[in-house]
């Protein structure tokens, strides 16, 4: 769900949030303003008195916005339903400072399925970040690991940090290059 940029939104209670790009953890008092600069994912981009900080989707209600709904499968769904869905649920996973999801980013350099128990699956993943030093990358990590872990039959999802090869503007999609101007 994308929202206009600078919706305003008034804080109704306490809420954890995290500082970008620090990715420090801060605490949002109940009452505080703020405009809504980003909604992708089912997180939340909120500037608050010249900073940006990133709403986790189950926070939503903290800014009276409704939290992502549960996944589902389809009856007899099959492994290559699983791991559509799983590719699905990586690209709700947004860059907090643009509009633009990891896998078209080029981010997600390899996601591989262990089918053998179906109702408990196991995925690994390895995902690289665009700067090593980006204070989000633990954030990033964990969005990826969660929203992984929400598809139904996933029993355990490992995301390894990988900086071999280095990201380069060129890995991203042809979509994601046409967003920023590079097409």
């Amino acid at each position: 769900m994308q929202m206009p940029n600078n919706e305003p939104v008034t804080f109704t209670r306490d809420c954890e949030a995290v500082l970008i790009p620090a990715g420090d953890t801060v605490e949002i008092p109940v009452g505080t303003h703020g405009n809504v600069t980003q909604a992708l994912g089912g997180s939340f981009t909120v500037y608050i008195a010249g900073n940006l900080i990133r709403i986790a989707g189950e926070n939503a209600d903290a800014i009276g916005k409704d939290a992502p709904e549960p996944l589902k499968l389809p009856d007899g769904a099959t492994g290559d339903d699983v791991e559509a869905l799983v590719w699905e649920q990586m690209q709700t996973v947004f860059d907090p400072e643009i509009p633009i999801n990891l896998v078209d980013l080029g981010l997600i350099y390899h996601c591989d399925f262990d089918h053998s128990d179906p109702d408990k699956r196991v995925v690994s993943i390895d995902m690289t970040l665009t700067a090593p030093g980006c204070g989000m990358g633990d954030i990033l990590l964990d969005d990826v690991k969660s929203k992984v872990r929400m598809v139904p039959t996933i029993a355990r999802v490992d995301v390894d940090l990988v900086f071999d090869p280095p990201w380069t503007m060129e890995m991203m999609s042809d979509a994601a290059k046409l967003q920023v101007g590079m097409l």
